[in-house]
């Protein structure tokens, strides 16, 4: 830790912030709310739940209160993980969906249980320090009085109105002229903020057991779906110990399946196996090989990953030395492999940061899937519902079959990084559909293997696995590097330089051994990081 490399190694508007207590998120508004909750005394869950909240408001494209949820607390002696992701319908058995190839990807038999809310409350409850009803205030705020609509957001706001429009409540919501707001445009979302004071004034019961349950389920059922009230009523988050795998001489900690992150420490375990700190991070050999190994890791989860009570064996089989062992052994150096795993799709996340000057810090990201999920939004609430049932699958004996009271596959993920002696080294994330376990591993390897700060880390190029020996990189990658890719056999695409947010928006607060934090922010995205 005391040999930070503070160089600026690649192109960046953007230095790494330090103070005693951080905040980082892919909007600056929502930044602002959590640390106006450390500047009131707050600690740094309230931070993330009141930049949680205030996010659904500000940042809709990529979460909305009927999102899910999962996070990891540090609270100053142990990190804790909190798996707040719904489950399906009780009605969803394999004959619901007779006659289809696949899982619906948009409307109303995409959504399973929203797990949001619950994320807020279970995390407020257990270690927070300010009233739920004060950590909403911000939120509130934005809906009821209006915000400007950030660049990216816009973007993006546009780009899904013409998929979404047709679905129901979602114009009259979010395009209620006929159209998405531009940039700088000032959106309101009143109905939003009565949902908001409705859910922090009952710590949630309002969004699953009474005035906003009844008008999910009532509005549900009109548009043809299934979910039931005791559906809601029966949600759980469940507290989980984190998996964990060894590397650079600290540990990488993920949540279990029913999220990916497994994906990205079987990838840095193969790569612990190919002894990859003997390469200098922008090498031809670092590159080839990440890819390498995270190609094998999508293969796994492709095939066994899916909510933990139904997978065909425990997930710490796949992060064993022998196993891994066995996994480098068919990366071949010279030559790009075809590993057979799923295609990877779009997706729309926010992932935050906090952490306090007493060392809690709070990994924490919220998601309702793609692009403004299902595309359903409750009349008169603000409430938009996640499309979480599309990570499903509809092969029968898969582990990751549609079930009854089932948690689909998930991609988001949030994670941390202890050192050493098991003290807190980075909370970070990186949002994006399947490129965040991808994410991860390329961030990871940076901090923890190669010293770069997490600024750096950020702002070097990325590269996407596309599926077969399709990799797609970003436009400021190396030329000579593209050259070495493709001698390789990798078949290399260059992304649009205005699509650079296909390559995930990533946080960092990194903990420095004199008690402090740096905190980055993604440059590819709005966000903000704040430090005091």
């Amino acid at each position: 830790m005391n040999d930070i490399d503070f160089n600026i190694a690649y192109p960046s508007f953007r230095p790494a912030m330090m103070g005693r207590n951080a905040v980082a998120t892919s909007q600056p508004l929502a930044a602002q709310a959590g640390i106006r909750m450390l500047q009131q005394g707050g600690n740094a869950v309230d931070a993330a739940i009141a930049t949680a909240m205030a996010l659904t408001v500000v940042e809709p494209t990529g979460c909305g209160i009927g999102s899910d949820a999962f996070a990891m607390v540090w609270d100053g002696k142990q990190l804790h993980a909190l798996n707040a992701s719904g489950r399906s319908p009780a009605a969803w058995t394999e004959g619901h969906f007779a006659g289809r190839s696949e899982m619906p990807a948009r409307g109303i038999n995409s959504i399973t249980v929203p797990g949001v809310v619950s994320a807020w409350v279970e995390l407020a409850q257990r270690f927070g320090s300010l009233p739920l009803t004060t950590l909403a205030e911000p939120a509130i705020d934005y809906a009821q009085q209006g915000f400007p609509v950030s660049p990216l957001v816009s973007f993006l706001w546009h780009k899904n109105l013409a998929l979404l429009k047709d679905q129901p409540g979602f114009s009259a919501c979010f395009a209620p002229g006929g159209r998405a707001p531009r940039v700088g445009e000032c959106f309101k979302n009143p109905d939003q903020a009565r949902s908001l004071a409705l859910i922090a004034e009952s710590q949630g019961e309002a969004f699953y057991r009474s005035e906003l349950a009844e008008k999910i389920i009532t509005f549900s059922n009109q548009c043809g779906g299934v979910m039931s009230r005791d559906d809601l009523k029966n949600h759980r988050p469940d507290w989980v110990k984190p998996l964990s795998r060894a590397f650079a001489g600290g540990s990488v900690q993920e949540l279990p399946p029913n999220g990916q992150g497994i994906a990205t420490l079987i990838a840095l375990g193969i790569l612990e196996q190919l002894d990859i700190g003997r390469y200098s991070p922008d090498s031809i050999e670092v590159l080839h090989l990440s890819i390498e190994a995270m190609k094998l890791a999508l293969a796994d989860l492709d095939n066994h990953i899916a909510d933990i009570d139904h997978m065909r064996f425990s997930a710490d089989m796949l992060l064993s030395d022998e196993y891994l062992r066995q996994r480098a052994a068919l990366i071949d150096p010279r030559q790009a492999g075809d590993f057979s795993y799923g295609t990877p799709r779009e997706g729309g996340t926010v992932y935050l940061t906090s952490a306090d000057s007493k060392g809690m810090m709070v990994s924490y990201i919220q998601s309702n899937y793609k692009g403004f999920g299902s595309g359903i939004v409750v009349p008169g609430t603000g409430i938009s519902l996640q499309n979480r049932g599309a990570g499903f699958v509809l092969k029968a004996g898969h582990p990751n079959c549609v079930a009854p009271n089932k948690r689909p596959l998930h991609t988001i993920i949030p994670a941390f990084a202890l050192d050493g002696n098991g003290q807190p080294l980075m909370s970070f994330g990186l949002m994006g559909g399947p490129m965040q376990a991808q994410g991860h591993l390329q961030v990871a390897l940076r901090v923890m293997q190669y010293k770069q700060n997490p600024q750096a880390a950020i702002d070097a190029p990325r590269w996407r696995i596309i599926g077969g020996r399709r990799v797609m990189v970003e436009h400021t990658m190396g030329r000579n590097l593209l050259t070495a890719l493709r001698a390789l056999g990798h078949q290399v695409e260059i992304e649009d330089v205005q699509l650079n947010h296909l390559f995930g928006g990533s946080q960092i607060i990194q903990r420095h051994p004199q008690g402090h934090y740096i905190a980055a922010s993604e440059s590819r995205k709005d966000g903000q990081a704040l430090v005091f």
